[in-house]
């Protein structure tokens, strides 16, 4: 098996997300939530042997985007438009 990349929470010998061999994603955070380097860990494995975990820099989780703009009309004016969006 070639060797991936494993996440997992600090102190935990269970991993929470598995990756590729060169990323893994950590994901179900709220956004704004500020992680501190150590917090989490990375290690890689090849399906028999884990490597020594390493600590992962801390981050924050950035905010989320608004929804688009849905039903956008425009109306036309003597000097340009007036748009609604709902």
């Amino acid at each position: 098996m070639a060797k991936v990349l494993k996440a997992y929470k600090k102190g935990s010998a269970t991993a929470i997300a598995t990756g590729d061999a060169s990323s893994v994603a950590i994901t179900g955070l709220a956004a704004g939530t500020s992680v501190a380097a150590g917090d989490y860990q990375v290690a890689y494995t090849d399906g028999d042997q884990v490597s020594d975990k390493v600590d992962v820099p801390g981050f924050t989780v950035l905010a989320a985007k608004p929804d688009e703009p849905q039903d956008v009309a425009a109306t036309a004016t003597s000097d340009g438009a007036n748009v609604t969006a709902d």
